[in-house]
């Protein structure tokens, strides 16, 4: 089971480089992106038991091993805030490459006009 936060450590540290290191405003987009749902996957994987079910209770039923449902929220609310986020920057990268005809950071700035 502890490969599983290895992984999502992994897929994180992919969304942190391409953030810092890629100099293309894409693919700064694509790090954040890779980033985010890295974090989603996390939340999901700190709510999962082995052998838990859904927390729907029907009547006479007894409380048993149940997968906490707060995570699971906190996910939904961050897709929602991570897709508004993402179309802000693609706005923004769009606009960029109308007015500078390039993705690149380095060219960008040299032009500072």
């Amino acid at each position: 089971m502890m490969a599983v936060y290895v992984l999502c450590l992994a897929l994180f540290c992919v969304g942190v480089y391409a953030i810092l290191a890629k100099r293309n405003v894409i693919k700064i987009i694509v790090g954040i992106i890779i980033a985010e749902n890295a974090v989603n996957l996390f939340f999901i994987l700190t709510a999962y038991r082995v052998g838990g079910r859904s927390p729907i209770l029907s009547p006479g039923q007894e409380i048993m091993r149940v997968v906490d449902p707060l995570p699971h929220a906190l996910v939904l609310t961050s897709i929602v805030i991570g897709l508004a986020t993402t179309a802000l920057l693609v706005a923004f990268a769009i606009r960029l490459y109308e007015k500078y005809g390039t993705f690149d950071i380095e060219k960008i700035r040299e032009l500072k006009g």
